[in-house]
């Protein structure tokens, strides 16, 4: 799963940079440097970024709704709706509010058609971790012995009419580190939709959407640049045009324990209760909604470099980028004439 718990200080794994030439007149006027405002929020750096003129109000609208969808999806405050569903595990199913519902529907599918690569129910392992927040540690066997029984999210039982989850097993725990930020970024884009908003960038600690097209040209895209994993925030491996599309990465150097010079990454394997050990050093979702890719980042991750591609290629409407360890990058079918690689990297184009 992503980002232990909850989200923890995340590098941002994306640049959106402004692209395009002006052909026609826009409909909307655009200002040249945006409405703009960052906080920290969900323990990252949280920024939004408005380009329609006379719409700065709408930035604090958006942050209201990442506070209301944080309160309600964090694991590290008391009272939240996950607290809740997790306190009375075995014990009765917990209704929760409308706004919150599709999240946990979305967490059970994605987990579903993943086959468990993507697990909702990975928080009994998470919170022995616990990295990316105070008390990392690394537990004993026994412990993840104990805990690996209780995740499964086969033991979510849902109910659509009443609008309740309910975990069948006492001591399971619901964590949703790896989809709630790509949840909470499409509400923000609706917010903004809803006031008028048609040229924007959403950034949640690497979870990004731009919004409409570059204010610099009519019909012109975004252009967004692929993070390198080695190197400092903003340095890119290359970069990829796109209009109304959230772009996320999971990648190992974004949050992990460092143990008697073991490194841990806060991606875990819902099978053996540690985190993963291998070839990937980033996976990168391009898609409609953020909370795909925030999903589908952990499940392509959990499958590895080949099974991955595979299973991501099985998804027309949704793109991947994998980066290994061994600077190669892999692109699912859609992306192999729109991805520009930046040739002075000593990144190469796998096969």
């Amino acid at each position: 799963m992503k980002k232990a718990l909850i989200w923890g200080s995340l590098t941002v794994a994306l640049l959106a940079v402004l692209s395009g030439c002006a052909k026609k007149p826009q409909k909307h006027t655009m200002v040249k440097n945006p409405y703009e405002k960052t906080e920290m929020v969900m323990g990252t750096v949280c920024t939004l970024s408005i380009y329609d003129k006379g719409k700065k109000s709408v930035i604090d609208k958006g942050f209201k709704e990442i506070h209301h969808m944080d309160d309600e999806s964090t694991l590290t405050r008391g009272g939240s709706q996950l607290d809740k569903i997790n306190a009375n595990a075995g014990i009765k199913p917990v209704k929760v509010p409308a706004d919150f519902y599709p999240m946990v529907q979305k967490a059970l599918d994605v987990s579903e058609n993943s086959e468990g690569s993507f697990d909702m129910a990975i928080g009994a392992v998470t919170n022995l971790w616990k990295i990316g927040l105070p008390g990392a540690r690394v537990p004993e066997q026994s412990e993840i012995d104990a805990a690996l029984p209780l995740v499964d999210y086969h033991d979510v039982q849902l109910n659509d009419k009443n609008r309740t989850v309910y975990l069948t097993k006492k001591g399971m725990r619901l964590d949703f580190g790896g989809i709630a930020k790509g949840y909470i970024a499409d509400q923000v884009k609706k917010v903004f939709k809803e006031n008028g908003v048609t040229s924007g960038i959403i950034n949640l600690g690497g979870n990004i959407i731009v919004m409409g097209n570059s204010p610099e040209g009519h019909n012109k895209p975004w252009q967004v640049g692929i993070q390198n994993p080695v190197k400092p925030r903003g340095d890119a491996v290359g970069t990829i045009k796109e209009s109304d599309m959230s772009i996320v990465t999971a990648g190992t150097y974004e949050q992990y324990l460092m143990s008697h010079g073991h490194k841990y990454i806060y991606l875990f394997d819902a099978k053996t209760g540690y985190p993963y050990e291998n070839n990937l050093a980033s996976v990168t979702i391009v898609s409609k909604k953020s909370i795909d890719g925030d999903a589908l980042s952990n499940a392509a991750f959990d499958k590895g470099l080949k099974d991955g591609l595979a299973y991501m290629n099985k998804k027309p409407k949704i793109q991947a980028i994998f980066i290994t360890n061994d600077k190669k990058i892999y692109v699912t079918d859609g992306l192999k004439t729109k991805f520009k690689l930046d040739k002075h990297t000593n990144y190469k184009m796998g096969n």
